[in-house]
């Protein structure tokens, strides 16, 4: 008898099936994108029926919520353990740039174009938010005394995204700023759109993180 804790051979059969279809959907994103992900194609992959297949998932969006979990929880390991090495906000920058360019489709299933008829559950978005905690922690510590602007103050009252961190406006503001400004420059750095243009991307990310840490 399995104790507790310990898988049955069937959940152990049944972990595995779930695993190697998420491994053929990753291959599909990378092909043709999340709203083209398609079970039925993923069961012929696997010499499965269709039916058969959709006793491990229970549709489309599961799957794509599975993805997206294993996704956010990857960056957040990826945080967790930048963070833990006591270095500050440029660390966790060039932590978020190794992720994403280690593996562009996963960074696009999460940060790219929503996937149409797409709902995440929510905790997808209690994930996502560990993620934006450890942010705002570094900048907690870096500047807990900046002067608030006027949008800090708004984002005060609007502090959902944060997850009711207690960093002061400032350290939102500064944060905010560093997530969007950063995201700008890797997708289109992913996407393809400097190719050609004749400078390092690279650089440019350095360039927008020290603007950013020298405010």
């Amino acid at each position: 008898m399995a104790g507790p804790g310990t898988k049955t051979p069937r959940e152990r059969y049944r972990a595995q099936v779930r695993t190697e279809i998420k491994e053929h959907a990753w291959e599909q994103l990378a092909t043709a994108g999340a709203s083209a992900l398609s079970l039925n194609a993923i069961a012929k992959q696997m010499g499965m029926s269709g039916p058969a297949l959709y006793r491990y998932y229970a549709g489309r969006d599961e799957l794509i919520t599975e993805l997206i979990r294993d996704a956010y929880r990857s960056l957040a390991d990826t945080f967790r353990a930048a963070a833990e090495s006591g270095a500050g906000v440029a660390t966790l920058a060039h932590a978020l740039r190794g992720w994403a360019l280690d593996d562009p489709h996963r960074y696009f299933l999460v940060y790219g174009t929503p996937v149409p008829g797409y709902q995440a559950p929510d905790d997808v978005t209690a994930i996502a938010s560990q993620i934006m905690t450890a942010l705002l922690d570094a900048y907690t510590a870096s500047a807990p005394d900046s002067p608030a602007t006027p949008f800090a103050a708004h984002l005060e009252d609007h502090r959902q995204w944060a997850d009711g961190h207690p960093a002061p406006p400032a350290a939102l503001h500064r944060a905010l700023t560093f997530w969007t400004r950063l995201h700008g420059v890797l997708s289109l750095e992913l996407a393809g759109h400097f190719t050609g243009m004749g400078f390092d991307p690279a650089l440019l990310f350095t360039a927008e993180l020290d603007d950013l840490t020298d405010a």
